[in-house]
């Protein structure tokens, strides 16, 4: 049992499970760093595979977010502990496969569509336990120091495992350095084990009756349109993945050929957003205590678009390079304090029985925006011009920017006071 009651405590760190969790969570995303470059570099280096395999090895790589409505709904009927076990395992012996085959030498690239997909699909299940048991061991007042360490953990081990692959692949190539990986899951099933979850409340025994998963389903996307908040912050962050993507798509294009940046300062571009991003996650807690739940994520939101301007007028030349970098740094910085913070909001919103099906709705419509946002990119550059469809996403960023000043986010200066829990079934979590 944790001590999540405890109203007594001033942070997320002193609470066991949570310590657990964040350990999980960092060797895990460290290691699926290190795959996002072995992988591509495997499949093009090694087995030579053509520009049509490396895009289907790429969609195969988003195609399991598709799922997250069906694991939103398995994380709270289930035990979620468990679900982070057994996706932790599948995943590691997903990824093993693939050195043992290419020491064998029988690796094929249909092999890598299959460890894709499985790894891929044990990624979405093992997202959705995770950030729907930290409400469960963690107490609504400590909620956003937890979201804030996770951000910034999840901001270093991006960048450490984008980093140790590129030397990993180097030093004992492409195959081999997946063993990193698989040896991560290991790790965090590991830290997972440790984890202990308190009982959950006890409900009458009529509503423990069982129902398909997709009347589970249908449940979950009704209760978040029933919930004002939650709903229009999910609307917002539905808008702003859209026109991000618009523009992401080809944002790399547009610096390194319009405006004449070579590789080395893209990276460093990338590299100062990525700072803004950690100083974002580190900081949260210090400016929405001193300016507020609902201005920091209006701010948050607003700077997004404002912070395209520069990208629209910018022409070739280091002067705007760092103008570039300076300005992502405080996209980046914005973005992530106001993540960090509409996360925890909807998390203390969200009654306890319907977290992992809230947090697979939004995960749905802002993940599954994304590649309806590139194919509306590359329909809308047949007709305008690259400059011109990176000022449609900048605009459509404005939208999320109304929304949440049309409602009652803006007014809001504190967490709200978390929901008494609904009579419906809660995840069987048990102490195990």
């Amino acid at each position: 049992m944790t001590d999540v009651a405890d109203t007594r405590k001033t942070s997320a760190w002193t609470i066991p499970a949570y310590r657990y969790l964040l350990g999980s969570e960092a060797v895990s995303l460290t290691g699926s760093g290190v795959s996002a470059i072995a992988l591509p570099a495997l499949a093009v280096l090694e087995l030579r595979a053509t520009a049509g395999q490396v895009a289907t090895l790429a969609f195969l790589g988003q195609l399991p977010s598709t799922l997250a409505l069906w694991a939103g709904a398995l994380s709270d009927r289930h035990a979620k502990r468990f679900q982070l076990l057994v996706s932790d395992l599948v995943a590691a012996a997903a990824l093993t496969t693939v050195p043992a085959a290419a020491l064998a030498e029988v690796l094929t690239i249909g092999q890598l569509y299959g460890v894709t997909l499985a790894v891929g699909a044990a990624k979405v299940v093992r997202d959705a336990a995770a950030i729907s048991l930290l409400p469960a061991i963690v107490a609504p007042h400590l909620l956003h120091d937890a979201n804030s360490r996770l951000g910034a953990t999840s901001s270093v081990a991006d960048s450490a495992g984008s980093n140790a692959g590129a030397a990993l692949v180097g030093a004992v190539g492409a195959a081999q350095s997946l063993l990193v990986d698989a040896a991560s899951f290991l790790a965090s099933a590991v830290l997972v084990r440790h984890i202990r979850v308190p009982k959950p409340h006890p409900v009458p025994a009529e509503a423990k009756k069982r129902h398909g998963l997709s009347r589970d389903i249908a449940a979950g996307v009704r209760y978040v349109i029933g919930q004002p908040t939650i709903r229009t912050v999910i609307a917002a962050l539905s808008v702003l993945s859209f026109g991000l993507a618009l523009m992401n798509t080809f944002w790399a294009y547009y610096l390194l050929t319009t405006l004449g940046a070579s590789p080395t300062a893209f990276g460093v571009i990338m590299g100062v957003g990525g700072m803004g991003s950690l100083a974002g996650a580190l900081l949260t807690s210090r400016i929405t205590d001193r300016f507020g739940v609902g201005p920091v994520i209006v701010s948050g939101f607003a700077v997004s678009p404002l912070a395209q301007v520069p990208l629209l007028l910018a022409g070739p030349g280091r002067g705007w390079q760092i103008a570039l970098a300076a300005t992502l740094f405080v996209q980046l910085f914005w973005a992530t304090a106001a993540g960090v913070t509409q996360r925890t909001l909807r998390q203390i919103l969200c009654d306890p029985a319907f977290q992992g099906r809230m947090q697979a709705v939004s995960t749905t419509v802002t993940a599954g925006s994304r590649p309806l946002a590139a194919a509306t990119a590359g329909a809308l550059v047949l007709v305008v011009d690259v400059p011109t469809v990176l000022a449609v996403g900048a605009l459509l960023q404005v939208v999320p920017v109304l929304l949440l000043l049309a409602s009652s986010v803006r007014t809001l200066r504190t967490m709200p006071t978390p929901p008494a829990p609904a009579a419906v079934p809660p995840a069987r979590e048990g102490a195990s």
